[in-house]
């Protein structure tokens, strides 16, 4: 079983190694307080999963992936947000639309979620912040963006049309 940073970093990094492979990518990296949700329902942006391990524990996966040859991809999510208010963004300066649309078009009714308003610099720099300091704080090479049609489409990418090309 993988359940912490150690744990991947000491078992399963030198399998990867010797399988041949060159990248990993890896998910529910971002602080999330529902489990069920895979890692989907960030929390808090800028800590990674305590579920995991420690900081240092990540640090150290990444490094001894580096000193391997293998690249490390976090699996991001900049597409939705927890819908909690005690641990997450959600209300967090009292109002609906801080970080958020106001409304039903800030609410992902499928993933029950929070949806950013990437129409807001402020929502901009703070993500954009926040890629940038996962880079720099914890070396990862690359990032899997999580829910991108979601984010380029107010019906999320998840009409029911079906196109068939001949």
């Amino acid at each position: 079983m993988i359940n912490t940073y150690a744990n991947f970093r000491d078992d399963v990094l030198p399998r990867i190694k010797r399988l041949g492979y060159n990248a990993v990518q890896i998910m529910a990296i971002q602080e999330h307080s529902y489990y069920a949700s895979f890692g989907y329902h960030v929390t808090n942006f800028f800590a990674p999963s305590s579920r995991f391990g420690t900081p240092d524990d990540l640090k150290s996966l990444i490094d001894k992936a580096h000193k391997l040859g293998i690249l490390v991809l976090m699996d991001i999510v900049y597409s939705h947000a927890s819908n909690n208010v005690l641990d997450g963004l959600n209300m967090f300066d009292g109002t609906d639309g801080h970080y958020f649309h106001t409304g039903s078009r800030g609410h992902h009714s499928v993933w029950d979620s929070r949806l950013f308003n990437y129409g807001s610099w402020e929502v901009l720099r703070y993500l954009l912040s926040n890629a940038r300091w996962w880079l720099e704080e914890y070396k990862f090479d690359g990032y899997r963006f999580d829910g991108v049609t979601s984010m380029m489409y107010i019906h999320h990418g998840l009409q029911n049309q079906i196109c068939f090309f001949a």
